[in-house]
């Protein structure tokens, strides 16, 4: 079985650890990449190909929006994952064209629950609906 190709874009080290860490539990094998900014998230999607993206929305330089705005997100998922629980950050998420947006959960189980949900509804061979979590 290939590996997933994720790539997490996020400037906190902390979280990606915490993503790390969810990552264990992967029914299947994950190569995981990460960006710590917008500017490099682009860079490397023009790169490189990947099967999901998790994207954070507050970035320095070129915020979660300026990256969903400036990629094709109907040639890859991308999964906004934030803090945020303002319905206007989910609801423009998605106009963007972000599959799907995920509240960050309080706590390390919760942390890993939404984790491997994103990969499982939206890893490799998965469906294409937009939604709100």
């Amino acid at each position: 079985m290939n590996p997933i190709e994720l790539l997490v874009v996020d400037d906190n080290a902390a979280e990606t650890l915490l993503l790390l860490y969810a990552l264990e539990d992967c029914k299947r094998p994950v190569k995981f990449h990460f960006a710590k900014d917008g500017t490099e998230a682009l860079q490397m999607l023009s790169e490189r190909a990947f099967d999901l993206v998790i994207l954070d929305l507050n970035l320095p330089g070129l915020s979660g929006y300026d990256v969903l705005e400036q990629c094709d997100p109907t040639r890859i998922p991308v999964v906004v994952f934030s803090v945020s629980s303002n319905e206007a950050d989910a609801q423009r998420a998605l106009q963007l064209g972000a599959r799907e947006f995920v509240h960050k959960p309080d706590g390390l189980q919760g942390y890993k629950e939404a984790v491997l949900h994103m990969i499982d509804k939206w890893g490799p061979d998965k469906g294409s609906k937009s939604a709100r979590v």
